[in-house]
C-alpha cells in the first residue's frame, strides 16, 4: 500500500459544469426516448423486437384479474395464471411469470384489470411517470442550490437510465421511489413515525426494505421501526381480509424458496445491480461468491450504521443517501429499474456538493490510486463519482464479457466516500434548510 499526497489545484476548473451536464442530459434523454418511441411504434401488442409491450406489466395485469375474480389460490399458481393470460391477452399466450409479489399487490391492480390490456398499460405508464415526476419535483424543491438549474435537473431526471427501464418494463418501482421520498420528507421534518409508515409500505418489494430494517434496529430508531411494522402489517391484513390467510402463507412459502428460484427470476444477471450479482459475475464458484456477498453486505451495513450514528454532525441528505445506496447494494434481488430509488441520492448529493466552498485547502489521500474524502472534502472527485454512478448502469450488457459490474463498484465507492465525510465547513442546519 502506497500513500502519497498531492495538493489540490485551487485554480483547476471542474469539467462537470452545469451547461455540460444539461447538454449530456438532453442528448441522453433524446437517444433513450427516441429508441423507446421507435420500439413501441409497431402495431399491436408486440414491439419491434417481438417482446410484449409493457413486459412485466402483464404479470401485474394478471394479478389484478385474479383479484377481480377473487381467486386467491391462483395468486401463486403459474399454470392457472398462464391460462388466464391466454384468455385475457391472447397475444401474450405462453408467457409465464414467477409469482413473488405479496397478495395485496393484486388488489392494487384490480381497477386496471377492468380495462383492455393496451389501455391498462397506457394508464399505468402515465401513473408511473406522474409519480416519478412528482418525486423529482419534490426533491428538487428540497434542494435550494439546484433551483437555478431547472433545465439541467429536468433533462437529467428524464434521461435517468433506471427510469427509462422502469417505463420499458412497466414495473412498480416508482411506488418504491415514492415510499423513500415520503420517508425523506418525514425525516426532514423530524417525524420519525411517519417516516416508518412510508418505509413499511415497501413490503410489496421487501428486499428494498432490508437495509432500512437492519440500520434502524441497530441504531435504536424504534419510532421508525414501529411505524414500518404497522404499515406493513396493515397491508398484509388487507390481503387477509380479502382472500383469507392461505395466500399469505403461500407467499411466505415462496419467499423461503427464493434461493432456488433466483435463476428463474434473473435470466439476464447483467441487468441486476447489487453485490450479490457482482460477486456471481466476478467469481465462478457459487459458494465462494455467496460468501463474498455476505461479507461485503455486512461491511456495507456497518458503514451505513456508522453514518447514521453521526446524526449530530452529518446532515440528513448524506445519511439518507447512504441508506439508499446500502438498500441497492445488499438487496438479494435488484433489477435495473429498481435503481430508480437512487434518484434522491443524485439530488441530495449534488445539492450538498454545491454548498461546499469552491476552493478547499485540502489534500487528496491516495490509497492504491483510489481518491477518498477526508474531513477536508474534495467535492470535485465527489461530483465525478456521482456522475459515474448515474451513467454506468447503461453499460450493464457489457458485464456479460467483462464480468465486472462497474455500477456496483461506483455505488460502493460512493457509500465509502460518504462514510469518510465529517461535519466539514458546512453545518447541518445549512444543509437541511
Amino acid at each position: 500500500m502506497s500513500i502519497t499526497t498531492a495538493p489540490v489545484a485551487a485554480s483547476s476548473r471542474p469539467w462537470l459544469t452545469p451547461r455540460r451536464l444539461r447538454a449530456h442530459g438532453m442528448i441522453l434523454a433524446l437517444c433513450l426516448w427516441a429508441l423507446y418511441a421507435w420500439q413501441m411504434s409497431s402495431p399491436g401488442l408486440r414491439d419491434r423486437s417481438g417482446n410484449l409491450k409493457g413486459t412485466d406489466f402483464l404479470h401485474l395485469y394478471t394479478l389484478g384479474s385474479i383479484a377481480l375474480a377473487h381467486r386467491g389460490p391462483d395468486l401463486y399458481d403459474m399454470n392457472a395464471q398462464a391460462a388466464l393470460v391466454a384468455q385475457r391477452v391472447p397475444e401474450a399466450a405462453g408467457i409465464r411469470y414467477l409469482p413473488l409479489y405479496p397478495p395485496q399487490v393484486s388488489i392494487l391492480f384490480a381497477p386496471l384489470a377492468r380495462l383492455p390490456y393496451a389501455r391498462a398499460l397506457a394508464v399505468w405508464l402515465a401513473l408511473t411517470t406522474l409519480i416519478y415526476a412528482l418525486c423529482a419535483y419534490v426533491l428538487w424543491r428540497c434542494c435550494p442550490n439546484l433551483r437555478g438549474e431547472g433545465w439541467a435537473v429536468f433533462f437529467l431526471a428524464a434521461a435517468f437510465p433506471p427510469f427509462f427501464h422502469l417505463i420499458a418494463w412497466g414495473q412498480t418501482s416508482a411506488l418504491a421511489l415514492a415510499c423513500f421520498t415520503l420517508a425523506f420528507l418525514a425525516l426532514r421534518r423530524e417525524n420519525k413515525f411517519l417516516a416508518g409508515l412510508a418505509l413499511g409500505c415497501l413490503i410489496f418489494k421487501p428486499q428494498l426494505g432490508l437495509a432500512a430494517a437492519i440500520v434502524f434496529v441497530a441504531i435504536g430508531a424504534w419510532r421508525i421501526v414501529g411505524g414500518a411494522f404497522l404499515s406493513a402489517a396493515a397491508q398484509l391484513a388487507v390481503a387477509c381480509l380479502y382472500y383469507g390467510i392461505a395466500p399469505l402463507r403461500e407467499w411466505l412459502r415462496m419467499l423461503r424458496r427464493i434461493g432456488e428460484l433466483l435463476p428463474l427470476l434473473e435470466p439476464r444477471p447483467y441487468q441486476t445491480h447489487s453485490l450479490r450479482t457482482f460477486w456471481n459475475l466476478f467469481v465462478p464458484w457459487p459458494g465462494v461468491s455467496f460468501s463474498l456477498y455476505v461479507v461485503s453486505a455486512c461491511v456495507v451495513i456497518a458503514l451505513t450504521i456508522a453514518v447514521w450514528q453521526k446524526s449530530s454532525s452529518l446532515p440528513l441528505p448524506l445519511r439518507f443517501s447512504s441508506l439508499l445506496l446500502a438498500t441497492v447494494l445488499i438487496s438479494p434481488h435488484l433489477t435495473i429499474y429498481d435503481l430508480v430509488i437512487l434518484l434522491p441520492v443524485f439530488f441530495l448529493l449534488a445539492d450538498w456538493i454545491l454548498v461546499q466552498p469552491p476552493a478547499i485547502p485540502a489534500k487528496f489521500l491516495i490509497i492504491e490510486s483510489l481518491a477518498v474524502l477526508t474531513p477536508s472534502v474534495s467535492t470535485r472527485r465527489f461530483g465525478d463519482l456521482l456522475y459515474l454512478a448515474y451513467l454506468l448502469p447503461l453499460l450493464g450488457p457489457l458485464d456479460q464479457w467483462t464480468h465486472v459490474q462497474l455500477s456496483v463498484v461506483a455505488m460502493s465507492t460512493l457509500l465509502f466516500v460518504i462514510s469518510r465525510v465529517e461535519s466539514g465547513a458546512v453545518t447541518a442546519e445549512v444543509l437541511n434548510s
